[in-house]
């Protein structure tokens, strides 16, 4: 299947197509999943929301702005993004117990040649199960899924396959071209009953007959009922939520090197013109999410990202792979620079580099500087809990970053 344009042209076009369907069709029809390329009651925007080649501010400020309170299950499924990387960042944990926990997952994979095989199948699409073969063609195929499509899989994975519900998330973060740290952790623990403590996300049979319109229709003994929680698994509970300050913003005195990253693809909102900026990097992250194989559409559409982001910032920019400190080093070091500034990194594999790199920085006297949106320093302290306090501030959080919602 052809590769999604990864350019913000291509994202506005998108926005304007369906921006006239963010209101009472998107609440009314959002859930069902017509299979692949039949996506249309759901945006589709979440590749190019994902590196912020569209931001969420300027995503749902359309959707007010078009249908007012009606825009309002839009807007929360947009929010809860933002809910996910604010949780994340307040328990940076949880992150890293997924990735020692996926790493202890597959060493046990390896020496069980039986838990290997029922694995290789889930993700090759040969469980018999028909409605899960589909999803798991369809993610390698295409690099997508629907929402609910997301979540009987990931629930059909843990509670009727029992596999470990790691190596799925893992598998999602391959392959999904908005595969989102926060988000794809946090909502495979969510389908699990680990991030909301006794409630597990059960996929029946009605269920997933019903909002595929009949295209699936698994028997229902051949899914698992009853589920358990998998909370007793972590008797250590969840780490309380803190949210550490914000790192150092960019000195506009002291000459610079621009890191552009997938993790945010709009450097030019944060007023380039008033740095300093002597050279550009474009920095490659894809490959650090997964120690197995990252699908190659979900590499390509970073590296399109990055380039549309250079371009659009009018700075020749040199592409660069992270995971190689002494190279940024360099490119700091030929222009000139004395800090490196980028937009925030949240939670994931690219900050957990950026914080390996941060010595060998320091070493050589340069300073890695972050700018902070708006948008994440108004929702993320919000995180401490469940969505739904921070879904009933949603109206006024709005109206703080200037977006009033009108009948």
């Amino acid at each position: 299947m052809t590769l999604p344009d990864p350019t913000r042209a291509e994202a506005l076009a998108r926005l304007d197509a369906f921006a006239p369907r963010m209101g009472h069709r998107y609440a009314a029809r959002r859930n069902h999943d017509h299979g692949p390329g039949c996506h249309l009651d759901v945006s589709g925007l979440s590749p190019w929301i994902r590196p912020r080649l569209l931001t969420e501010q300027e995503v749902v400020a359309r959707a007010v702005a078009a249908h007012g309170s009606a825009a309002e299950k839009f807007v929360q499924e947009v929010v809860w993004r933002s809910y996910f990387k604010g949780w994340m960042e307040q328990r940076p944990a949880i992150w890293h117990a997924y990735r020692s926990g996926l790493a202890a997952d597959l060493a046990a994979a390896a020496r069980d040649p039986d838990l290997a095989a029922r694995i290789e199948a889930a993700e090759t699409g040969r469980t018999g199960i028909g409605c899960m073969d589909a999803w798991a063609r369809e993610l390698r195929e295409t690099g997508y899924l629907h929402n609910h499509a997301r979540m009987w899989f990931a629930s059909i994975w843990i509670f009727t396959l029992g596999l470990p519900w790691r190596v799925g998330a893992d598998l999602f973060l391959r392959h999904l071209i908005d595969g989102c740290p926060s988000s794809n952790t946090l909502g495979w623990r969510w389908v699990a009953g680990l991030h909301t403590r006794g409630k597990a996300y059960e996929a029946t049979a009605e269920n997933i007959a019903r909002f595929t319109g009949g295209r699936h229709s698994p028997d229902p003994s051949q899914l698992a009922q009853g589920i358990t929680p998998l909370d007793h698994t972590e008797p250590e509970g969840l780490p309380r939520p803190h949210l550490p300050p914000p790192g150092p913003a960019p000195d506009p005195r002291l000459p610079a090197l621009l890191l552009i990253t997938a993790e945010d693809a709009c450097p030019e909102d944060f007023g380039l013109s008033a740095h300093d900026i002597r050279g550009a990097v474009t920095l490659a992250a894809a490959p650090l999410r997964s120690a197995r194989p990252v699908a190659d559409r979900v590499l390509a559409f970073e590296v399109g990202a990055l380039a549309d982001a250079a371009a659009r910032a009018g700075i020749p920019a040199q592409p660069m792979s992270a995971g190689d400190a002494p190279a940024l080093v360099a490119a700091a070091r030929s222009c000139g620079a004395r800090q490196i500034v980028t937009p925030h990194v949240p939670q994931g594999p690219l900050r957990d580099w950026l914080d390996d790199a941060a010595p060998a920085l320091e070493a050589e006297g340069l300073s890695l500087r972050h700018w902070m949106r708006d948008w994440d320093r108004a929702f993320w302290p919000q995180a401490t809990a469940g969505f739904f306090k921070v879904r009933e501030r949603v109206p006024r959080t709005l109206a703080a970053l200037g977006i009033e919602i009108r009948d």
